[in-house]
């Protein structure tokens, strides 16, 4: 049995790997501390997972401006002195870290340790953390076709993403039960990652009567702080009661998406990974001021591979008209669901697992 360190904080695109690779690591005998940032989205979203290990860890993200520059500088100094002390008292066999501000105190911290260090970039253009933190690492995961300069071609493993055993395709009924929806009737999904897309949100307050009017039921996950959660009912034109929720998080991803005809979302790698997962016809609307507009790639690739629906969020009327016609042709969703069906990485998971124990064998 060999324990292992996870640096996967700040947003659910980097901790619902980090997750699914703590989950996996536990069922083969191996032990993992997850560490994560001090924001509020990664403390709700561990409430569901009471049996694994988190550790918040200080940290911000980078900034150009003086006082934003300054918190960086502190609070890194302050994750790396805690990860030092991490790495001493647990002795990890291997330090693996999903990119974001969490993640560089405990990859140097490892490192200076002599600890094998592991990276995992699930976006189609590499954040700033693992361009930075790849000259340190032993293995570094990259999205198929994506290679990073000046990284060593037997350093580099190409992987999607883990995704969660959890996230997998539920009866439609029995997902639509779970969430109080009708399974009756046609349900829209807005999903704008684990914070929320407030340009979403805005969209389907606008939609919700024409919504209504042709019996389409909505499923909206606002973000923290973008609201308090409401269950609403309105008419559709045969005078038939139709459910709408506005939920500020959603811990039933799988219910969410295998209820839903479509969904709407933005275009990170976690919430691509999960729509393929569970086969769920999708419209995406990449996040504009996105990292290297990292969104916008895996946006292209989304589309141009499987089959999904990519519109800017700058054009709500293209949206309105594109959800409309999509909800009124079942052939076509039925269509993009058999494209989604061939991307499906289930194997990632076990790849990874089986690596990183190699990788770690020695020590």
């Amino acid at each position: 049995m060999s324990n292992f360190l996870l640096s996967c904080g700040g947003t659910g695109g980097h901790l619902s790997p980090g997750i699914a690779v703590a989950e996996g690591l536990a069922a083969r005998g191996h032990t993992a501390i997850l560490l994560i940032s001090q924001k509020k989205v990664d403390a709700r979203l561990v409430e569901k997972y009471p049996h694994l290990r988190f550790v918040p860890i200080p940290g911000a993200p980078f900034a150009k401006n003086p006082e934003g520059f300054v918190r960086f500088v502190v609070s890194q100094t302050k994750g790396f002195f805690v990860s030092l002390k991490l790495v001493r008292t647990h002795r990890p066999a291997g330090i693996f870290g999903f990119g974001g501000f969490t993640t560089a105190a405990i990859i140097l911290a490892g490192k200076l340790r002599g600890v094998p260090v592991a990276l995992h970039e699930a976006n189609r253009v590499p954040g700033r953390a693992v361009r930075t933190l790849a000259r340190f690492a032993r293995r570094v995961y990259l999205p198929p076709g994506i290679n990073l300069p000046g990284v060593k071609k037997d350093v580099v493993r190409h992987a999607g993403l883990p995704v969660r055993n959890e996230i997998t395709r539920l009866p439609r009924a029995d997902a639509c039960r779970l969430l109080g929806l009708d399974p009756s009737k046609k349900v829209l999904a807005i999903f704008g990652g684990s914070q929320g897309a407030t340009v979403l949100n805005d969209w389907a307050r606008r939609e919700l009567p024409h919504l209504a009017l042709k019996g389409i039921q909505l499923y909206c996950v606002t973000g923290l702080g973008k609201g308090a959660a409401e269950m609403l009912t309105l008419r559709d034109a045969d005078r038939g009661n139709i459910t709408a929720v506005f939920s500020p998080f959603c811990d039933q991803v799988a219910a969410l998406l295998s209820a839903a005809d479509i969904v709407i979302g933005r275009a990170g790698a976690g919430s691509i990974a999960e729509i393929i997962r569970c086969e769920t016809p999708a419209i995406v609307l990449p996040y504009p001021h996105a990292a290297d507009d990292h969104q916008r790639a895996n946006a292209d690739w989304f589309a141009k591979e499987a089959g999904g629906i990519v519109i800017d969020q700058t054009n709500p009327g293209e949206l309105s008209r594109e959800v409309f016609a999509l909800l009124a042709d079942d052939e076509r969703r039925q269509r993009m669901s058999a494209q989604l069906r061939r991307f499906d990485h289930a194997a990632t998971l076990t790849f990874i697992l089986d690596d990183l124990e190699q990788l770690t064998a020695a020590r």
